[in-house]
């Protein structure tokens, strides 16, 4: 079995965090998004190779980060877009990179910005014994959120009804970025694509395929986060420091004090402040500053401000 890691997002909405920079690459506790990913595609002896999907744009960042990492498996396979309006849409990239690839086992397809709860072993145990096309589902609790998404009516794990991003949602389950596909059924991309189709979210193919082949919804509970938004990213930042804070050896605090969900990165300095659910990228400079609900980027100096819910970018200089 094949595994494809989609990491070809603009994260727009994260800018200007995430301009130079892909958000699957934003530090969540001590490790990122994707190696968490990783890690577990790497021990799951039933994925044979993980191909990790990118744009032109970010190609060199995780060259380098693939370089450095602790993994055997993952293989960079390349999109010929640089920018967001050059996109060819999430199933428009995969139909084009199974091509390339050559892609021919059943496959795997998850989003490189997940950060989920559940085990991938458990998903691909639940896919093993369906044999047939399964997603993962999880209920958002809140209807006004669901619009959003794809939103899933189950009976019985069997899918029966899908919506992408719906003005009226029947329920708050919706699909996540994880997929699982027999191999028998990848020629149905290039059939979707073929007939002029949505190429863009993979809930448009959904919502094309449940009614004539067979799909199942790996439900789960726990923790899930759409690393997309500064809400999701701070939400995900909040889940693995679980309200303590991580602070790096070669940061520097003094006259600080800290709330809950605080990372600081190493070369950072903060005087005379106050932090709550933030983060410090390298070698940032907080002087005199309350901070909340806020990401410093790295090499910025601020100075004598109040922030909340703020996006500085790398190099900036306030106050």
């Amino acid at each position: 079995m094949d595994a494809i890691v989609l990491a070809g997002g603009y994260a727009t909405r994260l800018w200007p965090i995430t301009q130079h920079r892909p958000k699957m690459l934003l530090p969540v506790g001590t490790s990122t998004v994707i190696d968490r990913i990783f890690q577990e595609l790497e021990q799951e002896p039933r994925i044979n190779n993980v191909y990790v999907s990118t744009n032109e744009l970010f190609a060199d960042d995780f060259t380098d980060h693939l370089a450095n990492a602790p993994f055997s498996k993952p293989k960079l396979t390349v999109e010929e877009t640089a920018a967001e309006e050059e996109k060819f849409g999430v199933i428009g990239a995969l139909g084009q990179l199974l091509d390339r690839e050559q892609i021919q086992d059943d496959l795997l397809v998850i989003a490189g910005d997940n950060l989920i709860s559940f085990s991938i072993s458990d998903f691909l145990n639940f896919f093993e014994s369906k044999q047939s096309v399964c997603l993962a589902a999880y209920d958002v609790g809140n209807k006004e959120l669901a619009k959003s998404y794809g939103v899933v009516k189950v009976d019985q794990e069997q899918v029966v009804g899908f919506e992408e991003k719906p003005s009226n949602p029947q329920s708050s389950l919706v699909s996540i970025a994880c997929y699982a596909f027999p191999a028998n059924t990848l020629s149905l991309f290039h059939s979707y694509l073929s007939d002029g189709n949505n190429p863009d979210e993979p809930g448009w193919f959904l919502q094309w395929l449940y009614p004539n082949y067979s799909v199942y919804a790996f439900s789960f509970d726990g923790a899930w986060f759409d690393i997309g938004t500064p809400e999701s990213y701070l939400g995900a930042v909040a889940w693995a420091l679980d309200d303590g804070t991580l602070i790096n050896s070669e940061a520097t605090l003094s006259g600080t004090t800290l709330g809950k969900n605080v990372h600081v990165m190493a070369g950072a300095k903060i005087t005379d402040s106050h932090l709550e659910n933030s983060v410090v990228f390298p070698n940032a400079v907080v002087d005199s500053c309350h901070l909340r609900d806020s990401i410093i980027d790295e090499a910025t100096q601020i100075r004598n401000i109040d922030l909340s819910g703020a996006l500085i970018g790398a190099h900036t200089q306030i106050g």
